[in-house]
């Protein structure tokens, strides 16, 4: 028997008449705000002016680590999902993979994909039943013939969904041009810009190590024998990522340890890294002191640094070796952000133009370690609750351990960082929701006016991403 699909108006709202009232009133303020995606992961190629999405399984499914995980979680083998990898036999139709996600829908009752995934059927692909075995090819065919048409490009829908800003997470090495282009066919709708992404070529563990050496040896005419001039050559690209938009760039390893060690120990450390040779304990020195060097080049060129860490990637080799990275292998692990982050801070924590965000996957850290730097240090600031951590209770947490000792001020906003384009709005509907939730609890308990909720909420909505990334975008909206 199939069900409508309905999105209640007071979803993720208290059940407490006297709260929701004033939750709702918040959130009626800020809920179509426009939207600003400072970190996410949308391929850039993705908004050319003839691209198309294809099926509704590619579009929804496949691409989808959130939702593949799931699924591999109850035995279901990725190839039945329509993923391939090495090896791999009997690979799904797209039909036949999307069958299997709608016949097991029921699993993500309770996640954060559910209610992103109910968003965009119904709000963005008006979509009526609710996905199951027996809406399972009506939908399919409905999602492939409407994402065909030219209402549904990409690029027709940034405007759709009030996105002012989206920025794209580049390689360190990659090809800048699209971003140029988009620059000027998008001028007056949208900025799409790149983020300088420099891990494969500042972490010798990274499986595109040695291949992305060479290119930006090749870019940028540096000797990268040489530890002085391969600093000089990421600098290079920094600035050509800079002439295409980018304020920020982003980091993306297990822990935040830094380093400020004297030159010589750190051509040591090159040398090793190059020649393909490097201890686990010299790749790991040689990511420390990377973030630092990025820092010190951030303080310089005003980039605003992102942290991630946290993540122990690629915790099933099995999954790696046959599929690939970013397969939903990777689980969270405790850190030390204190400690990892204080040869850097004992540096750089004072200077004027120096921002780093932070993001972790450690919640433990919350109010123990990154509310007491951030309330401190006026060069961090917190990022928004990431990955499995990006739902609202995680929301909820990460108020509930942070405002009192950082206040609102010292978070960055939020940030949709997605993959799933069509996810966006319904990623930042969520966090509205969310923030004005928590908010209707301090009006509740007279911790705070209706005026100051009004104006934390569009701080916290628009207003603090804006500042935290240095959009210069301050007048919109």
């Amino acid at each position: 028997m199939t069900q409508p699909l309905t999105l209640h108006p007071d979803r993720l709202l208290p059940d407490t008449p006297s709260r929701r009232a004033i939750a709702r009133e918040l959130l009626d303020g800020i809920e179509a705000l426009p939207i600003y995606s400072p970190h996410g992961h949308v391929p850039v190629e993705w908004f050319d002016a003839d691209f198309r999405f294809g099926n509704a399984a590619d579009l929804l499914l496949t691409p989808d680590h959130y939702l593949l995980r799931m699924l591999a979680s109850q035995g279901h083998r990725y190839e039945d999902l329509g993923v391939s990898g090495a090896g791999s036999a009997g690979i799904a139709a797209p039909r036949e993979a999307f069958r299997t996600l709608a016949a097991n829908y029921h699993l993500y009752l309770g996640t954060p994909s559910r209610t992103w995934l109910d968003h965009a059927l119904s709000s963005v692909l008006s979509v009526e039943q609710r996905l199951s075995a027996e809406t399972a090819d009506a939908i399919f065919d409905q999602v492939t013939e409407t994402v065909a048409t030219p209402e549904f490009a990409p690029r027709a829908l940034l405007g759709r969904f009030g996105v002012r800003v989206l920025s794209t997470t580049d390689s360190a090495v990659d090809d800048l041009s699209r971003h140029h282009r988009l620059a000027k066919e998008l001028a007056g709708q949208c900025r799409v810009i790149p983020t300088f992404r420099p891990d494969s070529v500042t972490n010798p563990e990274h499986p595109d190590f040695a291949r992305d050496i060479a290119r930006l040896g090749e870019q940028t005419g540096q000797n990268l024998s040489d530890w002085a001039s391969y600093l000089e050559a990421l600098r290079q690209r920094r600035a050509a990522f800079i002439a295409a938009g980018a304020t920020a760039t982003d980091h993306g390893f297990d822990t935040p340890h830094t380093l400020t060690l004297p030159m010589a120990d750190c051509q040591t450390l090159l040398d090793a890294a190059l020649s393909g040779r490097a201890t686990k304990d010299q790749a790991a020195q040689f990511r420390a002191q990377m973030l630092t060097e990025m820092a010190r080049m951030s303080a310089d060129d005003g980039l605003v640094m992102q942290i991630h860490a946290g993540s122990w990637r690629n915790y099933a080799p099995d999954i790696q070796s046959r599929f690939g990275q970013d397969m939903g292998y990777d689980i969270p692990r405790p850190l030390n952000w204190a400690a990892g982050l204080k040869p850097m801070l004992d540096e750089l924590g004072f200077h004027p133009n120096l921002r780093i965000i932070l993001y972790t996957l450690d919640e433990s850290g919350y109010g123990r370690e990154l509310a007491p730097l951030a309330g401190a240090f006026p060069t961090l600031r917190l990022g928004a609750p990431w990955w499995f951590f990006d739902s609202p209770a995680g929301m909820a947490r990460q108020f509930d351990q942070v405002v009192e000792t950082a206040g609102f001020h010292n978070l960055a906003g939020f940030v949709d960082d997605t993959r799933a384009l069509l996810s966006i709005p319904a990623r930042h509907d969520v966090y509205r929701r969310s923030v004005a939730a928590f908010l209707s609890q301090q009006v509740g308990e007279h911790q705070m006016g209706m005026q100051d909720a009004h104006a934390v909420a569009r701080a916290l909505a628009v207003e603090l991403v804006q500042d935290s990334y240095r959009l210069n975008n301050t007048n919109e909206g």
